[in-house]
């Protein structure tokens, strides 16, 4: 079992960044796919980006395509990064990490398809 602890947000002005940090504790990310989440209020939580755990390869939703990039810790595998750049008032949700026991080279982007959550962290970008 993993336990994951999401950190990094905050509030910043449209066009600014964040970097959030997605920190697992038991246990390596080594065979999880890591995801990242985000939910606004009254809406339900959607897929942002995913790193796999063998190639590292990720994929991003087309609402943050260009200007997110996910990746982790290479030396202890127990930090995956969620760089947000160029933030728009749109991109203000909770945001959540999320972790799948899984190696294989699928992109996992359905909230099912995950077994642990962190615990959200708010991101909230001004215009």
């Amino acid at each position: 079992q993993v336990q994951l602890v999401a950190s990094g947000g905050g509030l910043v002005q449209a066009g600014g960044s964040l970097r959030l940090s997605c920190a697992a504790s038991g246990r390596t990310f080594s065979r999880y796919a890591v995801g990242w989440f985000r939910q606004a209020p009254g809406q339900e939580r959607v897929f942002v980006a995913v790193i796999n755990s063998n190639t590292g390869s990720a994929y991003y939703a087309d609402s943050v395509k260009g200007r997110f990039t996910i990746s982790r810790d290479n030396a202890k595998n127990t930090v995956v990064y969620l760089q947000m750049n160029s933030l728009k008032p749109e991109d203000t949700a909770v945001y959540y990490c999320a972790a799948s026991y899984y190696s294989g080279t699928y992109y996992y982007t359905g909230v099912r398809q995950y077994d642990y959550w962190g615990q959200g962290t708010q991101v909230t970008v001004s215009s």
